[in-house]
């Protein structure tokens, strides 16, 4: 399976910055990367990064909305992605738990009115420090995702999954290889109970992911790929970690 390094902009970026961003981005992939790479942007930018991103990248959102299309002011739908060419979406990503009160069921939703349209989810799960504290990490997970496969049935096949503990989200910490794989391996058997195609779901790492330690953890067996927040910034940081995913 080919691994993915997917870039989470978050909410930063201007259109002089993206712009440099994106030149040294296909400056360095100018030879295709024998990864899949994307970078998920805040949703302005959308048509900038399109015509100015390397060939061999994808692009992605940072959410979409759960409806297909109405009075929903604010919201952005997965139509409107589909119109500017998005691969990608992340739904369910612990910033929007957290900030936005996003349940388990509306993240569910929202990878669904994804994948109608042909984009694919990336669906984030993961533990608050406490929780792991608490020894409930794989009680935690295992209920986030049971919700994305009990909305989207044999669908779920078509997902990528991202684990993100959030204790290591933007703090520089970061789970051990070891813990990683750990909660891995406990996904990808859920993933295989729920679906005979469950070998072609890719499962990131997405807590704080940099060039410096993506070469152990994505020498994990059950890690697929990353999901990285502020290397994703930095040009060579970014190719760094794309580097390491081959």
């Amino acid at each position: 399976m080919k691994k993915l390094i997917a870039g989470n902009w978050k909410m930063n970026g201007n259109l002089s910055a993206n712009h440099a961003l994106l030149a040294a981005l296909a400056e360095g992939l100018r030879v295709k990367p024998a990864c899949d790479v994307a970078v998920c942007v805040p949703a302005p930018y959308l048509a900038q990064v399109q015509s100015l991103k390397a060939a061999s990248m994808d692009v992605g959102s940072q959410d979409v909305s759960a409806h297909a299309f109405g009075a929903y002011t604010g919201e952005v739908c997965a139509a409107m992605l589909k119109d500017f060419g998005v691969r990608y979406a992340i739904v369910g990503h612990s910033e929007r738990r957290q900030y936005h009160a996003e349940s388990d069921a509306l993240v569910a939703d929202k990878a669904k009115a994804a994948l109608a349209e042909g984009i694919t989810p990336i669906v984030c799960v993961g533990e608050t420090l406490a929780e792991r504290q608490a020894g409930q990490t794989e009680e935690v997970v295992k209920r986030q995702l049971a919700a994305v496969i009990h909305t989207n049935g044999h669908c779920i096949s078509e997902i990528v999954l991202a684990y993100e503990p959030v204790w290591a989200i933007g703090t520089g910490k970061t789970a051990s290889p070891e813990e990683a794989q750990a909660v891995h391996a406990v996904l990808r058997a859920q993933l295989k109970a729920a679906t005979d195609m469950s070998a072609r779901v890719k499962i990131l790492y997405g807590g704080s992911m940099n060039a410096a330690n993506a070469s152990s953890l994505l020498a994990q067996a059950d890690i697929d790929g990353g999901l990285i927040g502020g290397a994703s910034l930095k040009a060579a940081d970014f190719l760094s970690i794309i580097a390491a995913a081959q």
